[in-house]
């Protein structure tokens, strides 16, 4: 019974730590650079509001639109009135009340009697009002159509370049967690071998076969890289934070980096090693600055617009719950307007002008932008190809400089090396390793700006 007992409750244990695994496993999120790219366009907050400003600029679209379709307008009146106006028309002769036979003066002054007065509206009355209206012709109208249109396409644009960047922050800061990490571990296999030497000299010390300060020195060393290890570790998480808010992610939420530093140097050298062809018309940053020549050109169409008259027509159906005796409102109403500025004493003229002169900037502006892409597209892709080259120069070094330390230790371990000459060996080494790991990093960013100005995807 013990042992069946025993069994049962190993597996009710082993279940709770299944179940456990179970729970943690559905919160960690592995990601490539792609993956956390497409994370991120859908949940970075940044992006969300650029598709907010879509969904907006569609409504805005509609607004304007729907002033040129017919509007109906139903409004309701109601008047009290305190002392109701009257119209009397003074006495009158009432022939039915003359005598038959013969008339004298007395019957005839008799049969004359007061009229009653007529009221001329109602003490309470209530008026209901229906009308249609439609705008016929408005060059305003029909230029402001456009404007929406191209401000739509600018939002549009907007987004795109908000997912660029998005993009590109998200591979910075994804290629940072990536270098630290490599960094922390290629420094944790260095700190194995300075703890094997530390506890060999430590003993030799113990036996009477080295100085004290050859013992302290190793562990000066030792400390030396202990300290770079927890601030690397420390930049890594901070990095991995950063990372997560570019993603949206909460802070607690367990994220794997599956992509590995030499896969990503890799797919960068397949494509920039090489010279690329760009074309300027693809970049959503021209492309952005060409919007806004367009939006130039359609202010410039609104002002000359407002040369042009603007007919409008409507239609007005009145009722009133309580008519009076005498009613001369007309029920049913049919009219069109006509509107033209005749006049303006030189503002219109004015205003052109300074449309005019808006488009001739904005037109300066792409000529500008274009050139600038163009320059900084050669600079990226200098930039990239120097780079690779001190990437490639840099991991020889490193390499080199591992290689002579690791030699030094076994030197010094043997009583051949001098404690100076390890530590010089040593800060040799970690100055080699920290200029290769920014060298890879640079050239990872390089890589992403090329891809952004390209509009490339990992």
């Amino acid at each position: 019974m013990k042992l069946v007992r025993k069994y049962l409750l190993t597996l009710i244990i082993l279940g709770i730590i299944t179940e456990g695994f179970g729970q943690d496993t559905k919160e960690i999120l592995s990601l490539s650079v792609s993956g956390a790219q497409d994370f991120a366009l859908q949940n970075n907050r940044s992006v969300k509001a650029a598709k907010i400003d879509i969904a907006s600029a569609d409504k805005k679209v509609w607004e304007n639109l729907a002033t040129g379709l017919p509007q109906v307008t139903l409004a309701a009146n109601y008047l009290h009135q305190f002392v109701v106006p009257q119209l009397s028309f003074g006495p009158y002769l009432d022939v039915n009340s003359l005598p038959d036979g013969a008339l004298f003066k007395t019957d005839i002054m008799d049969a004359y009697k007061d009229s009653p007065p007529i009221s001329l509206g109602v003490k309470n009355n209530t008026t209901i009002d229906l009308t249609v209206s439609q705008l016929i012709f408005s060059g305003q109208y029909l230029v402001g159509l456009q404007a929406t249109k191209v401000l739509k396409e600018l939002t549009e644009k907007n987004l795109v370049k908000t997912e660029d960047q998005t993009k590109e922050s998200v591979a910075e800061t994804y290629h940072l967690v990536l270098v630290l990490g490599e960094n922390v571990r290629l420094l944790n296999e260095s700190l194995k071998s300075v703890d094997q030497t530390y506890g060999e000299m430590v003993k030799m010390n113990e036996q009477g076969l080295n100085e004290e300060t050859d013992v302290d020195q190793i562990k000066i060393n030792r400390s030396n890289i202990q300290t770079i290890i927890n601030s690397m570790e420390s930049q890594k998480e901070i990095a991995i934070k950063l990372l997560k808010f570019q993603l949206g992610l909460e802070f607690d939420r367990m994220v794997i980096l599956t992509d590995s530093l030499g896969g990503i140097i890799d797919q960068g050298k397949m494509k920039y090693l090489v010279s690329p062809e760009y074309d300027v018309n693809s970049n959503v940053d021209y492309q952005l600055v060409r919007k806004q020549e367009e939006i130039s050109e359609l202010l410039l169409k609104l002002e000359k617009a407002k040369y042009l008259p603007t007919v409008a027509a409507f239609y007005r159906h009145q009722e009133q719950t309580n008519q009076p005796s005498f009613n001369f409102a007309v029920k049913d109403v049919v009219g069109a307007s006509f509107s033209l500025p005749i006049a303006t004493s030189g503002i219109r003229n004015a205003r052109v002008s300074q449309a005019r002169f808006d488009l001739e900037k904005s037109q300066l502006a792409k000529d500008n932008a274009k050139q600038g892409l163009i320059m900084e597209f050669e600079t990226a892709l200098s930039s990239y190809q120097t780079a690779f080259s001190n990437f490639i120069t840099n991991k020889e070094s490193m390499e080199l400089g591992k290689k002579v330390y690791d030699k030094t230790i076994i030197k010094y371990r043997e009583g051949v090396s001098s404690s100076f000459e390890l530590t010089q060996n040593q800060n040799q080494f970690l100055t080699a390793e920290s200029n290769y790991y920014n060298s890879v990093l640079s050239l990872l960013n390089a890589k992403e700006k090329l891809d952004r100005l390209l509009n490339s995807t990992n």
